[in-house]
């Protein structure tokens, strides 16, 4: 944020528990994040992706650290969940993925381009009707066999998706190691994505089963965000002043950044069960 406004901040420091921050002008341009390890260069792009859409001028990005990190968003959740739903507020940013980046080598790089648009507020209450499936194991530096025991475990689990949905898809060795399964499930009005990050010591049958299992909870359901997507929409929501989604059972992440934008903003934020289990985020 100090790169791209100006800005003062105070107290920054490993251990500390207070700082001062005193926001400047945001200033558009063309910015290079390189975060120098595996760390999300998603959660980069989304700490300065709103002032950014609201600037006077065009923006151009360049991250470069992690692109698939299990702590954070994926790019390709950010790419097709959730920058289609700030389009359709008004700006146009589009991302693109030159290079992966897995933890904990790093490398990755992402490219975007931002038009800056007020936020106008829309409703996203219906995730439409389907309009396709796919699951996509993602490895580099690693024995294909993982890559395939995940989609074998998947295809077990997510039975009624056809066979042709299911697909390996290796990367050059110098963008690993690492693996990835990623689930797509689209709809007329949003597209959700389900990850799950290859992890030292944890087989691969265990990964794909959770994520098919959450896969399988969010289809179950009639909610338009996931609870990933639903946390990240709260921010732009709010500054839109208005608004509402529907979201399955709310995170805890949810709750709190709801809770820090009433705080921040004074703004009515609402959140009711609905009829069938989801849950209506209304703001005004």
């Amino acid at each position: 944020m100090r790169v791209i406004s100006g800005s003062e901040c105070t107290g920054l420091a490993v251990g500390g528990s207070e700082l001062e921050f005193r926001p400047g002008r945001v200033i558009p341009g063309e910015y290079l994040f390189a975060v120098g390890t595996a760390g999300s260069s998603g959660l980069v792009l989304q700490t300065v992706l709103m002032p950014l859409i609201l600037a006077d001028g065009p923006s151009r990005l360049v991250l470069e650290g992690g692109t698939h990190n299990m702590l954070a968003p994926p790019f390709d959740f950010i790419e097709r969940t959730f920058l289609p739903v700030i389009n359709r507020m008004g700006p146009s940013v589009s991302a693109r993925i030159v290079r992966h980046g897995f933890y904990p080598r790093g490398g990755g790089r992402i490219e975007v381009d931002i038009t800056p648009s007020p936020l106008s507020p829309i409703d996203c209450l219906d995730r439409g009707k389907p309009a396709g499936v796919n699951a996509q194991a993602v490895f580099t530096g690693l024995p294909f066999e993982i890559a395939e025991r995940m989609l074998t475990r998947a295809k077990r689990d997510l039975a009624d998706w056809p066979d042709d949905a299911f697909a390996v898809r290796e990367l050059p060795s110098d963008q690993g190691p690492g693996v990835i399964l990623m689930l797509e499930a689209r709809y007329a009005n949003v597209t959700e994505v389900v990850s799950g990050f290859g992890q030292l010591g944890v087989p691969a049958e265990r990964l794909a089963k959770t994520s098919a299992a959450r896969m399988n909870g969010y289809m179950e359901s009639d909610a338009f965000a996931g609870p990933y997507l639903a946390d990240q929409l709260v921010l732009p929501f709010v500054l839109a002043g208005g608004g509402a989604f529907t979201t399955v059972k709310p995170s805890q992440h949810t709750l709190t950044a709801i809770d820090i934008a009433r705080r921040f903003t004074g703004r009515a934020i609402g959140l009711e069960q609905q009829n069938g289990g989801s849950h209506l985020a209304s703001f005004g």
